[in-house]
């Protein structure tokens, strides 16, 4: 079994016209949603064995929140082809992933998150499904599961939506 968590970056500002996207940081509401990730994947046991997060700002100030509700975060690597926005790109890093990873977490951008996940799951939460491919928000959290022995196995199509989480019905859910 393996198991791909999809985490979408908080959200960014926009207020600076002359900044370069990949430049961009995280604005106020980013920066409060992103640890509230983080708790719910700490609490509900969602550690990743490994992170490769993009190196576009927000999304490696959106990592850092997350990551701190872990205690020790787990080993991460920066990776540049996320930010290209691609989901063959995704799916190129998900199958070169070594066999001794059994979570992965990727951290980037939409459009090519809600694309890859829509095209890596064949079944799961029909509601969840139905949300995902209407919109992946900001800081959302999408956890695909693969009845596969080592990434290399893993095709479109084969994967099972455990769940996908948001800060919103995070702020919904009762305590």
């Amino acid at each position: 079994m393996r198991r791909l968590m999809l985490l979408r970056h908080a959200k960014s500002d926009r207020s600076d016209p002359g900044a370069r996207d990949h430049d961009r940081v995280l604005n106020a509401r980013g920066r409060e949603a992103a640890p509230r990730i983080g708790a719910y994947m700490a609490s509900h046991g969602l550690k990743p064995d490994l992170v490769i997060c993009s190196t576009a700002t927000r999304a490696r100030q959106t990592w850092d929140l997350v990551g701190a509700a872990f205690g020790k975060p787990p080993a991460t690597v920066l990776e540049e082809r996320i930010y290209r926005n691609d989901p063959a790109i995704l799916l190129d890093l998900v199958r070169q992933t070594k066999s001794a990873v059994h979570s992965l977490l990727l951290v980037g951008h939409n459009p090519s998150f809600q694309m890859f996940a829509d095209l890596m799951t064949a079944s799961g939460h029909g509601d969840a499904r139905q949300r995902l491919r209407e919109k992946f928000p900001t800081a959302a959290l999408a956890v695909i599961d693969f009845a596969v022995d080592a990434w290399d196995r893993v095709h479109a199509h084969s994967g099972r939506l455990d769940r996908l989480i948001t800060p919103r019905l995070l702020e919904a859910a009762p305590d």
